[in-house]
């Protein structure tokens, strides 16, 4: 990959977003990171700089279309462009019944994992178009290809950034961009560390009935999803557009 390229994250202050950070400063980017969470942001740059590469954070929430937008400009006022982006800031929220969701809860959820991406698609894409191209990686997940119970807003934003994705790369495809999504499984993350803490009775458990479930034997990592996403948009995929890369250890092949 070229060292001029200039990658994008949200999303990046931690978990996946900052191993997909990394793996594209590693691949010779120049890294805009992006997180509401300004220390876990910053934490991600300096990392990215202690290895040699080039990286500038700016604090976005994707729930502001204003902050989106801003983030976008200030990406090509730096560098002039944007080749790449993981648009991958999102929150599973807390497991409850349908019955038991707020209406607040479930604005506030899709929302974030769903209005969320559609307000990096809209304004990165005229971006990729007037530049001549450009690869785009949405967060999914293997709960936007099945139902689970207890997370319905989760599981009905993921799917629609699954339908999104799809939609989107139909319209871009003439135009040197290419828009998929990463699906990932159970991955170890702080969010997911969160999750298990949240659930009844002793997070250990839980996590070890993840595990039973994972034909693979083990949970994800970062860099694991964070490799997938950085070949989706590299040239290796140039033939690969409006797909969803389930990256589960198996867990939906059951």
């Amino acid at each position: 990959m070229s060292e001029r390229r200039v990658a994008m994250v949200t999303g990046a202050g931690s978990g996946i977003g900052r191993a997909s950070s990394l793996a594209f400063a590693r691949a010779g980017a120049a890294v805009i990171v992006s997180d509401i969470d300004e220390e876990g942001g910053a934490g991600t740059v300096e990392q990215i700089q202690e290895e040699g590469g080039k990286a500038a954070f700016m604090r976005v929430d994707v729930t502001e279309e204003d902050d989106v937008r801003d983030l976008v400009a200030r990406a090509v006022e730096l560098y002039g462009r944007i080749d790449w982006a993981h648009n991958n800031a999102g929150h599973g929220g807390s497991p409850q019944l349908i019955e038991d969701y707020s209406r607040a809860d479930w604005e506030r959820l899709l929302t974030l994992n769903l209005t969320g991406v559609w307000s990096c698609l809209r304004h990165q894409i005229p971006q990729m178009k007037a530049q001549g191209g450009g690869a785009i990686v949405n967060t999914a997940s293997t709960f936007g290809m099945v139902g689970v119970r207890g997370m319905c807003a989760y599981v009905a934003a993921k799917h629609g950034v699954v339908g999104l994705t799809k939609a989107a790369a139909l319209e871009c495809a003439e135009d040197g961009v290419r828009i998929n999504a990463i699906c990932p499984g159970a991955t170890r993350t702080p969010q997911l560390e969160t999750f298990f803490a949240e659930l009844e009775g002793d997070p250990r458990v839980a996590e070890e009935a993840y595990v039973e479930r994972e034909p693979i034997g083990r949970l994800g990592a970062p860099e694991e999803i964070a490799e997938a996403v950085v070949w989706l948009c590299s040239d290796a995929a140039s033939f690969v557009t409006g797909h969803p890369l389930v990256v589960d250890g198996g867990w939906l092949a059951q």
